[in-house]
């Protein structure tokens, strides 16, 4: 007989947390203080702006070293007049007070998504506002989400619909006037949505250009100082090999993760801002007193008139003054809104000014020595400190890429994530800190790049156009979307949202300009890094739509399920199968080829989704949504499994439980009382088959499973999935399962307990994955470029990138694979 699975509220010594306890931490050191409403302590938000320091200023921190370099290569002629210098310095300050200081500052970070930023945080956050959502349709909610929740799902169900990636409605209540109407064509034009999928794409490949090209700046301006401190010319056989040694050991350590060395880093861009701001001082003392005079808007005024195309064209040199910007914003859900302003205004930009300042200073009592424009910071600093602030400005600069490579990281993790990049490997370095990542993929992709770009430019200025192109991109880009965010987020005015992008889209589009006419001069690199990376993401979301759709328009449907039976032929086995697809309806093709090929399947079915939604991330307790397919006694569930853009997949054991648990908790809440077939019900839009029940989403951490090896007797079942025919008895050492209920909760029914022997039994047996491997193909007909993305590229990319998170995870002795070729 049957061993009854021990049910037991109070186990003893059954250890008191719960999964959505030991899941909960998430952010910064295990808090996810970004998203937080709640006011930290002001202790806590000092400390984690000195921690800023450290992650997000390094970039910014640093382009003072190339700045004046940049700016005076070239495009301007020496004159005997200081206006060139103080032009140049009134552009950098207000430069910097307008785009870092007012609109990041004051303005981009407030519009987190949940406590995260960045160019996909604002896309997301807006197709939660709006329908405007274009990712793979398996990614994300899909329409008729809303209709499969149960009463039971309460409050968790409804706000799953925020979930949406556009396609929910709860999302979408509030704001009238310019924000319905902006909605509404937002939504009725599908060439704005895609657009606005561009526009995020545009962004995100900029921002892997600039994770090339700011470690290549940084270190090889660092390393120029060099110049003045060795015999003429023999510097030019010493800097470009000690660049790359850095950039080689910079690359190469990145799988230790920065958490290793993140102590290290806030002191290093302390001192190095304390160093800048000091000297600055000093040769503002020394040289120029009166240099404040440039702070007026009309020396920008005197600068253009004078230099005229000139000047034009030193601007794309001046931008680098703000290069590292978006990365207060990107980096935002490592920390909180007024930790990143209260380092930044009180002290990354006195420091700068102060440090711009002094160079200014220096300059405009040096402006007529030959050399010193193209010298560039090392030139003021007095000579007997110049080998300390060397050493200093080398590991700040070290500092500063590292926090770009991580921030590249980051973005192409949402990428994948959201199904726009092929899927790569994803190693998580902190079990603190979760957004701290290494990709030994794009890792070593983005040194043979960094390499490739120092090696074959070997000055700033080529270095510097390249740069300035890809920071100025991403701030385009940034600006358009907070337009769309102050309207349908914010609801505020659109004429507040006009005058927003009129005034930064004026200020950027004019840096824009003079960085894209250096197109020959080092411009294209970014632009060729960013078709490069567009390419793929658009073949990989072109092939990954294709897929689905197949899947949606040959799925079977229920009845298909419903009519198999013992006569048939078909038997069930012992255990658990869990059969993994991109449908949260009906039954994959994957799944009909498998049956008629070999009839059978097990005691248990579930049919798993995994969804990444647009969010950062999912409450462990709204990770799982279950529902039953068919009638009760067929034991066949859908799970479908969410995960936010920056959640951390659990392992394959902990999964597993947690999986189980949840089906085990649908069990026991009434989710298998009753059953569409039995009250002859549908829903009213047809979004669920019609033998398919309401989904409910199961708080993980309501019910436990204790699993313990043992040695038992077991019985062998064949035929249908209650006990019936064909019973063997073996013996042997293997798990134990029972499940521990809640402290207060009523003992269950007869029928529920029945449910739950089978689970368990089911559990004990063991667990089975059975995946489906489709290979992609273009139909006969098909045109000539369908044929070239889905044969050629799709399935170079799909043959080149890791397999999914949960067939790595897997132990292949319980892996069942099921080929099938799609004709997309």
């Amino acid at each position: 007989m049957k061993s009854p699975p021990t049910i037991d509220p109070e186990a003893p010594g059954t250890p008191p947390e719960t999964r959505g306890e030991r899941q909960q931490g998430q952010g910064h050191g295990g808090r996810q203080v970004g998203g937080s409403k709640k006011r930290l302590p002001w202790r806590m938000t000092l400390s984690l702006a000195y921690q800023s320091l450290g992650v997000v200023y390094g970039d910014l921190s640093t382009s003072p070293l190339y700045v004046y370099k940049a700016a005076f290569a070239d495009d301007i002629q020496h004159s005997e007049t200081n206006e060139e210098i103080l032009g140049v310095l009134s552009f950098v300050f207000w430069t910097l007070t307008l785009v870092p200081l007012l609109k990041y500052v004051c303005v981009v970070l407030r519009a987190d998504d949940n406590g995260e930023g960045g160019t996909f945080a604002l896309y997301s956050l807006l197709c939660r506002h709006a329908r405007a959502a274009l990712l793979p349709p398996g990614r994300g909610a899909e329409p008729g989400d809303e209709d499969q929740f149960s009463d039971a799902g309460g409050a968790a169900a409804k706000k799953y619909l925020e979930y949406g990636g556009g396609n929910a409605t709860a999302a979408l209540g509030g704001g009238g006037g310019a924000a319905a109407s902006v909605r509404r064509v937002l939504e009725r034009h599908r060439v704005l949505q895609r657009v606005l999928l561009v526009l995020a794409l545009v962004g995100t490949c900029m921002v892997i250009g600039d994770g090339v090209l700011t470690p290549a700046i940084s270190v090889f301006s660092a390393v120029s100082g060099l110049e003045l401190s060795m015999e003429k010319g023999h510097h030019k056989y010493v800097e470009l090999p000690l660049a790359c040694f850095i950039l080689v050991c910079l690359f190469a350590l990145q799988h230790y993760g920065t958490h290793r060395v993140g102590f290290l880093f806030a002191p290093i861009v302390i001192a190095w801002l304390v160093c800048i701001s000091s000297i600055g001082v000093y040769n503002i003392v020394k040289w120029e007193p009166h240099v404040y005079r440039a702070l007026s808007p009309y020396y920008m005024y005197k600068f253009l008139k004078k230099t005229q195309r000139g000047g034009w064209m030193s601007l794309g040199g001046i931008l680098l003054c703000v290069t590292g910007s978006e990365a207060m914003f990107a980096d935002l859900g490592h920390f909180n809104q007024l930790s990143i302003q209260i380092a930044f205004t009180c002290m990354v930009y006195p420091s700068l000014i102060l440090a711009y300042m002094g160079q200014a200073a220096y300059l405009s009592k040096h402006h007529i020595l030959e050399g010193d424009y193209r010298i560039g910071f090392y030139v003021s600093v007095p000579e007997l400190i110049r080998w300390p602030v060397l050493a200093i400005a080398i590991l700040a600069a070290v500092v500063g890429s590292q926090a770009v490579i991580t921030g590249t990281f980051s973005m192409i993790k949402q990428c994948t994530s959201l199904g726009c990049f092929p899927r790569v490997k994803i190693v998580h370095t902190s079990a603190k800190v979760h957004g701290q990542i290494y990709i030994p993929e794009i890792n070593w992709i983005l040194m043979i790049l960094c390499l490739a770009v120092t090696i074959g430019f070997r000055d700033t200025k080529h270095l510097g156009n390249a740069s300035g192109l890809a920071v100025i991109t991403v701030m385009l880009v940034t600006t358009c979307l907070m337009s769309l965010v102050i309207v349908l987020c914010w609801h505020k005015s659109i004429f507040l949202a006009i005058g927003f992008i009129v005034f930064f889209g004026t200020i950027e589009a004019l840096y824009f300009s003079a960085s894209l006419i250096k197109f020959k001069e080092g411009a294209w690199v970014p632009i060729a890094l960013a078709f490069f990376f567009m390419m793929v993401m658009c073949i990989w979301h072109y092939g990954t739509i294709k897929k689905y759709e197949f899947d949606l328009q040959n799925k079977v449907s229920i009845n298909w399920l419903l009519s198999l039976s013992p006569n048939l032929g078909i038997v069930r086995v012992r255990g658990i199968g869990l059969i993994h697809t991109e449908l949260d309806s009906g039954i994959p093709a994957i799944f009909s080829h498998f049956v008629t090929n070999l009839p059978a399947f097990h005691q248990v079915l579930i049919f798993m989704c995994i969804k990444n939604v647009p969010i950062p991330h999912v409450s462990p307790d709204e990770r799982f949504l279950v529902g039953r397919i068919g009638p009760k006694e067929y034991r066949i569930y859908r799970c479908i499994v969410r995960y936010g853009y920056h959640d951390v997949q659990m392992d394959d054991q902990e999964f597993e439980k947690d999986l189980v648990c949840s089906v085990a908790e649908f069990i026991r809440s009434g989710g298998g009382a009753s059953n569409s077939k039995a009250n002859g019900g549908a829903t009213s839009d047809g979004a669920l088959e019609k033998d398919e029940e309401r989904m409910s989403v199961v708080a993980s951490g309501s019910m436990r499973m204790l699993e313990e090896e043992g040695v038992v007797a077991a019985e062998g079942t064949v035929g249908p999935s209650r006990a019936g025919a064909g019973v063997g008895v073996e013996m042997g050492v293997r798990k134990r399962v029972r499940f521990v209920l809640p402290a207060a909760s009523p003992r269950p029914n007869a029928g529920v307990q029945e449910e739950l022997r089978e689970l368990t039994d089911a559990r004990e047996a063991g667990m089975a994955f059975i995946l489906g491997h489709c290979y992609v193909k273009a139909k006969s007909g098909s045109s000539f470029f369908r044929r070239f993305v889905i044969n050629f590229g799709y399935d170079f990319l799909r043959r080149n990138s890791r397999g999914p998170t949960y067939a790595v995870t897997v132990p292949h002795a319980s892996t069942l694979e099921v080929g099938m070729i799609y004709y997309v």
